[in-house]
């Protein structure tokens, strides 16, 4: 029995500091794993934060542009009919979206989902608004009929979503 509690004195002591170390090294190679990840994600936000705010620039300007006042600016209505130019108006909104549908990687869901819901409601919009003129009429009827009822409307959805992405940007950044 005696040689047993001499062997405990030897080896108790030897596997507490085994258990301490063990601990003490877990603890400081967990420590150091964060450290690393977080410097490796200071760096990766340090490249990727322009552009992330390049995308959000894009898809703001992709709002502006097909908020109708700008719409009807950039597309010309001089000559043609409603039919026509409806359709002018919505092609011109589908490729300013396609242009700009990479920018939804930098995006939040939420904010993307306002951007999509925008363009919709934009497109059903002139779409709604085209029913209520003659197909036959002149553009120029269709331009005055748009900016009559955007002026109307109290807000936008594409300001709603610009106002989104502003927000969000404070937040984030």
């Amino acid at each position: 029995m005696e040689v047993f509690i001499e062997i405990l004195k030897y080896a108790l002591p030897s596997i507490f500091l085994l258990v301490l170390t063990y601990m003490m090294l877990s603890n400081f190679m967990d420590n150091e794993e964060k450290r690393r990840m977080y410097f490796l994600k200071k760096e990766t936000q340090k490249s990727a934060l322009p552009v992330r705010m390049s995308a959000y620039e894009r898809v703001a300007l992709f709002l502006e542009r097909i908020h109708p006042d700008r719409l009807l600016i950039r597309v010309p209505s001089k000559g043609i009919k409603v039919h026509h130019y409806r359709t002018l108006l919505v092609e011109n909104i589908r490729m300013e979206f396609e242009h700009n549908l990479s920018q939804q990687i930098y995006l939040s869901d939420e904010a993307w989902g306002l951007v999509v819901n925008a363009k919709s409601a934009t497109v059903g919009m002139i779409n709604n608004w085209a029913q209520e003129v003659d197909p036959n009429a002149p553009a120029a009827d269709f331009s005055r009929l748009i900016l009559e009822k955007v002026m109307e409307m109290d807000s936008f959805p594409t300001k709603k979503a610009v106002r989104y992405l502003k927000g969000e940007i404070r937040s984030n950044f």
